[in-house]
């Protein structure tokens, strides 16, 4: 355990050491410095707070290097507009945006807006954005030629939306369409994996949790995609990954997540999804989310069908229209 008495510094460049008894204001510390400590703080964070203790600490925070990435989920508070505050560290990073990741509530307007502030794109997570619709991310994504990782989880992409981002998107390596329940037929579990055989041979990793792909569409990935390293095929039931294909899939893919494989680690552990209604053709599908306060295996969704139908009656109680595609969120109290 390092002594109380001193603080080494991590950069040799920095001062390396400051003793007991040594003054050192804090709107002196070298700018790399400061930055690195407010980038450890959330967006919302850095904006009300951070940014209004001083000038230094200010002109650091508008700095776009501070904005290289962008987190906006589980933002707490909903009292501000998240829309407006993503379009305005978008144009703080002026440029020099790299990864984006959005929870909830992005939409086809604020998408665009980011692939034309943002065309050096690396990384881009879409999660239960339910106001997307495949039109608009395929013309987003035809803006973004150098986006090498994508998460589109919960969304009902059509096969030809597929395609168009496979083909848009020449340099992904990374590629997750996760979703749970009924959201996503069988038919469309396999139309997913030929458009992904077809249009994204370059993937090194992808995720698919809780797909309805058949063995035809994993020997279809397992033929196309010849660079695939890591494949989760988590609560993707439709498959049977025994025999020829087991054997393909061992000398293919170095990792492997098999469809009973425990889902510790999958990062929407605690978010359960469940299907109102049918979407409309252009748009990703309207969804009542439930947030669990305490983690729940999503295995719940696949092995426990009277909940799914008792989730269905609660969502035609609250549904005032049918198609007015509005999500409705609802947290469970301990």
């Amino acid at each position: 355990m390092a002594s109380s008495s001193s603080l080494v510094l991590s950069s040799p460049s920095l001062t390396p050491v400051i003793k007991d008894g040594e003054y050192k204001n804090w709107v002196e510390l070298p700018s790399e410095l400061t930055s690195s400590i407010l980038q450890r703080l959330s967006l919302v964070e850095i904006l009300e707070n951070a940014q209004k203790v001083c000038t230094s600490w200010r002109r650091v925070c508008k700095d776009p290097s501070m904005w290289r990435k962008i987190v906006m989920h589980n933002l707490g508070n909903l009292w501000y507009d998240r829309e407006i505050m993503c379009r305005h560290v978008v144009d703080r990073s002026q440029g020099g945006l790299i990864e984006i990741e959005i929870w909830y509530f992005c939409t086809d307007s604020l998408l665009n807006f980011i692939a034309d502030s943002s065309s050096s794109l690396r990384s881009l997570t879409l999660a239960l954005c339910s106001q997307i619709t495949n039109k608009g991310l395929t013309e987003a994504l035809m803006k973004l030629p150098l986006l090498e990782e994508l998460d589109v989880s919960f969304s009902t992409l059509s096969r030809d939306s597929l395609r168009v981002v496979g083909q848009s998107c020449p340099n992904l390596k990374i590629f997750k369409l996760n979703c749970v329940g009924d959201i996503r037929t069988a038919n469309e579990g396999e139309d997913d994996a030929l458009a992904i055989a077809e249009t994204m041979p370059g993937l090194h990793n992808l995720q698919l949790f809780g797909n309805k792909l058949t063995d035809a569409g994993l020997n279809a990935i397992i033929d196309h995609c010849l660079n695939l390293e890591h494949l989760d095929l988590r609560q993707c039931f439709n498959v049977n990954i025994v025999g020829d294909l087991e054997k393909r899939c061992s000398e293919r893919v170095k990792v492997l997540r098999r469809p009973n494989d425990s889902t510790h680690d999958y990062p929407y552990e605690e978010v359960l999804v469940f299907n109102t209604m049918r979407a409309s053709e252009d748009g990703f599908m309207p969804m009542l989310v439930i947030i669990m306060t305490s983690k729940v295996p999503v295995t719940i969704l696949t092995t426990t069908r009277m909940m799914f139908m008792m989730t269905r009656m609660i969502c035609t109680a609250i549904c005032v229209s049918r198609c007015t595609g509005e999500m409705f969120s609802l947290s469970l109290l301990k």
